[in-house]
């Protein structure tokens, strides 16, 4: 008997077939204006352009523009590149303009897709981010898609890392911009560490189209982007702390993997202390519970969670005697991506390898925060509904599966579960050599770096002639995807999420002239072009009688997308292909989830080695044992964010007076208004209000004026005058320190006054908001250990954080006054002095700006400021550092937390 639910969805649809049908009329509206369109000559297309643009600064809606802007779009990429979008495309497209996440599967096109809501959203003038999860990707769409743009009389723009200032500010300054999410979240805080409006990169947050919009906004949204300053170099510290790690015992610790975390016993607490006291990083007699220890404590948890969490070759590799991290999404490295809290210094130690020095945050966001300042997102992947939870809650964006254009002839077969890994990999390249005899296409899919290569030694053994693609083989990833659909192909890929190339069956003709061109430069391109085609038509034909592309994975990921994303592969524009995953009782996520019952199921029906459990029931058990774990990573990830979004608010107040600072031409009354408040908190700690003139501390109220506001005033003969209470004297302070300021403006002239004010301003806020960072960091892990005390962590860190921001500001204005009020005037030649002093500093920060800056050992590159980043130019990593250290960039001002 059917449910009400399920006869309602028959009745009426699912929301997301209505949502799909919503958009018909307005596809059967583009597709009508098409003839319209192609009759236009190349400058009528750009014509139209200026045409919608003018339609749209004049106030007609987006929406109302969509049909002609769309139509635009489809003619000029047709010319452009040959290709005439779907009308399933349009629907994505459509989509992403009204502000939702659009999935499509693999091989739909979703790069052409994107062109359409950018083109639509860049004639406001305010232009468009196109996020990516690489910069190998950013360039190449934005080389491949500014053909469209540039047919349609509108500019381009590529970001990348390390990029001359100049080119970066001219390519925000484009209609369309491409860049990836960490180059564009570092741009935001650079932007503001900047001391002028002219510097900025971002002038406006109006429509970002995120493509892998779940790897970008969820997997990589854990960890903030931190620019960081050196600190004190401990790495004797982290050496001596993980020596003694190696020494504990299973009893001396407790692990969880469900959660990830990893915490001493009583007695492991017990022996750490007696081991720490030998080694003479705690005094005799001290507890780790005394308050002293707290430095120690932290620095051996972390040496704890590097030996027991992270494990070499999955989570890390050490290259050129770095350690460097490894995206467990996408199985790339992420080279200059540092842990903080000194745990990357805790693997460091652990691996025996140079111990690079903590560093110090200098401003930092989460991808959270930075993208929910856009006044429009929209995203699109091949697999988000999953995680359509947290898109709607943290982003408010909405997810719509938009159908294929042509139906999934993919079969995807049931999983097949083995008793031990030997026999789950034994499986798998028996199937695999059969599949490679018939000349069928293989991929086999790995969630590490160390089983990519078990499998490889087990294929060579066999003689199976393959690719591995993983972390080390990164340089040639778009090469071996592109080769992975040829017939006879057998290719291992660690997290194949992201990848941004299709695997075509036949291979990927595109690659291949370019790979012949680079080899042959002197060759006809038309000619090749044609050659490739007709050979690629032929090698396609067999591997579609071959069966299409097989994909093989060796285990489930913890998130049920990581595993569609691998099966999407396979199947892509209509074609056939078979997906399998191949488990064990041995692996991760079957092992911490309850496969002991499974076990001993398995002996009862007394299966005999090689064979597999094969039934719909075990698929269903194990996609909720990964919901059960998509749960709690979401719960992990939304507690972080309430943290940071105390943090937020604070960081738009400060950022927002930064930038309003800059824009103002005049700042002599804020500056004065501080002034008055630093008088009235004086007057409120030497006078109290309600008290009598013989409690004042009015010598003291003397000497704290002359001290921050540069006034010598006889304030205590004032106090022993006939009638005089404490507002008269707060109105004779404030006239004295306006009086001295002025004069001071006088002196300076009123242009060069309003300068400096501004540049004590920033500079102040600055140095501020640094030291703020780094006390809230410190309170964050502190506040957790409250709820021992039955308080709530997030209260207390909000109410501690506020008052600490309250005490930053009434510093601020304090030490604003203070430096303002001494400066001292100067004659002429004093003045001329300075001011040319002025200049060459500015120059020399301009010319470091737009080049790679090299100093010799001892020798500080022109106009570098240790505590301003904007002067430091834009070294690659690898340049030797500014600051004259001798060190490489990224081993000193360079580094990354």
């Amino acid at each position: 008997m059917l449910g009400i639910g399920t006869i309602a969805k028959k009745v009426f649809g699912t929301p997301n077939d209505r949502k799909i049908k919503a958009t018909k009329p307005l596809i059967a509206k583009i597709n009508a204006l098409e003839p319209e369109f192609q009759k236009l000559s190349d400058e009528g297309l750009k014509d139209k352009t200026n045409e919608l643009r003018k339609r749209a600064l004049e106030g007609t809606s987006l929406d109302e523009l969509l049909p002609e802007a769309f139509a635009n779009v489809r003619e000029a990429a047709r010319r452009a590149l040959g290709l005439r979008a779907f009308d399933t495309q349009l629907m994505g497209g459509t989509f992403l303009h009204q502000g939702s996440i659009s999935e499509m599967k693999t091989g739909e096109g979703k790069t052409l897709v994107a062109t359409f809501p950018a083109y639509l959203n860049a004639l406001t003038g305010k232009g468009v981010h196109v996020v990516t999860v690489n910069e190998y990707l950013a360039k190449r769409d934005s080389e491949w898609m500014g053909k469209v743009f540039a047919q349609l009389g509108m500019t381009t723009g590529v970001i990348w890392s390390n990029m001359p200032e100049a080119e970066k500010k001219s390519a925000y300054d484009c209609d369309i911009t491409y860049a990836t999410n960490n180059e564009l979240g570092f741009d935001y805080l650079r932007d503001n560490m900047k001391s002028d409006l002219d510097q900025l990169f971002q002038k406006y947050h109006n429509f970002a189209i995120v493509d892998e919009v779940d790897s970008i906004l969820i997997d990589e949204a854990r960890t903030p982007l931190i620019i960081s300053g050196p600190a004190e170099d401990r790495s004797d510290l982290y050496s001596s702390i993980d020596q003694v790690i190696p020494l504990l015992s299973d009893d001396h610790y407790e692990l969880d993997e469900k959660t990830k975390g990893v915490t001493f016993t009583d007695e492991g607490n017990e022996y750490l202390e007696q081991q720490l006291q030998e080694r003479g990083l705690l005094t005799e007699g001290a507890s780790l519970y005394d308050p002293e220890s707290t430095s120690v404590v932290h620095h051996v948890n972390q040496a704890l969670r590097a030996h027991k969490l992270f494990q070499r070759d999955k989570d890390y590799i050490v290259r050129d005697g770095e350690v460097v991290l490894i995206d467990e999404f996408t199985g790339r490295m992420m080279a200059g991506r540092r842990m903080s809290e000194g745990l990357h210094q805790a693997i460091e130690a652990k691996e025996n390898v140079t111990i690079q020095p903590e560093n110090t945050t200098l401003a930092s966001v989460t991808f959270q925060n930075y993208f929910r300042l856009y006044d429009k997102l929209s995203g699109m992947t091949g697999t988000a509904l999953t995680e359509a939870e947290e898109f709607s809650e943290i982003y408010g964006l909405g997810v719509v599966e938009v159908p294929t254009n042509k139906p999934i002839a993919r079969i995807d077969e049931d999983d097949r579960v083995y008793r031990t890994a030997a026999e789950k990999y034994t499986a798998m390249i028996d199937e695999a050599k059969v599949a490679h005899a018939k000349g069928q296409p293989v991929l086999l899919g790995t969630t590490s770096i160390e089983k990519s290569e078990l499998l490889s030694q087990l294929l060579e053994k066999e003689g199976v002639k393959h690719n591995v693609l993983n972390a080390r083989q990164h340089e040639q990833e778009a090469q071996i995807v592109a080769d992975a659909g040829r017939l006879n192909a057998v290719t291992i890929a660690t997290n194949m999420a992201g990848r941004g190339t299709d695997i075509q069956l036949g291979g990927n003709v595109e690659m291949k002239v370019l790979e012949v061109l680079e080899q042959n430069p002197d060759a006809d391109p038309v000619a090749l072009r044609a050659e490739e085609e007709a050979r690629h038509e032929e090698e396609k034909k067999k591997v579609l009688e071959a069966g299409g592309l097989m994909v093989m994975a060796s285990e489930r990921h913890e998130s049920r997308r990581i595993d569609n994303q691998l099966r999407g592969r396979s199947g892509r524009q209509g074609d056939p292909g078979t997906t399998r995953f191949y488990l064990s009782l041995e692996d991760d996520l079957m092992r911490i989830f309850g496969s002991e019952r499974l076990d001993k199921l398995l002996t009862t029906l007394g299966m005999k080695e090689g064979e597999a459990i094969i039934h719909p029931w075990v698929n269903k058990s194990l996609e909720r044992a990964q919901a059960k774990v998509e749960g709690r990573n979401f719960d992990m990830r939304k507690n972080v964010l309430k943290f940071d979004d105390v943090m937020n608010d604070q960081r738009k107040v400060i950022f927002g007076q930064r930038r309003e600072i800059m824009a103002a031409a005049d700042l002599s009354d804020i500056v004065g208004d501080m002034r008055h408040e630093v008088i009235d908190d004086l007057l409120d700690v030497h006078m109290p209000p309600k008290t009598y003139a013989d409690q004042w501390d009015t010598e003291a109220l003397h000497d704290q004026a002359l001290e921050k506001l540069g006034i010598d005033v006889p304030v205590v003969d004032w106090a022993a005058e006939e009638g005089v209470d404490d507002e008269e004297i707060r109105e004779r302070l404030i006239k004295e320190s306006d009086e001295l300021m002025a004069k001071k403006a006088s002196a300076f002239g009123p242009e060069n006054m309003r300068n400096i004010e501004k540049q004590i301003l920033l500079q102040t806020i600055d140095t501020k908001w640094r030291e703020h960072l780094l006390t809230l960091e410190h309170l964050r892990s502190v506040v957790g250990f409250r709820g021992y005390a039955q308080r709530d962590p997030l209260n207390e860190y909000k109410n501690e954080s506020f008052q600490l921001f309250e005490s930053m500001l009434d510093g601020l204005r304090e030490t604003v006054s203070q430096q303002l009020s001494h400066i001292r005037p100067m004659n002429e030649e004093e003045q001329q002095k300075m001011l040319l002093e002025m200049a060459a500093r500015q120059a020399a920060m301009q010319s470091a700006a737009s080049a790679p800056v090299q100093a010799p050992a001892g020798e500080a590159a022109p106009g570098f400021v240790e505590d301003d980043p904007t002067t430091w130019g834009s070294p690659s990593r690898n340049d030797k550092c500014p600051c004259g250290s001798g060190q490489k960039f990224k081993h000193c001002h360079g580094k990354l937390a």
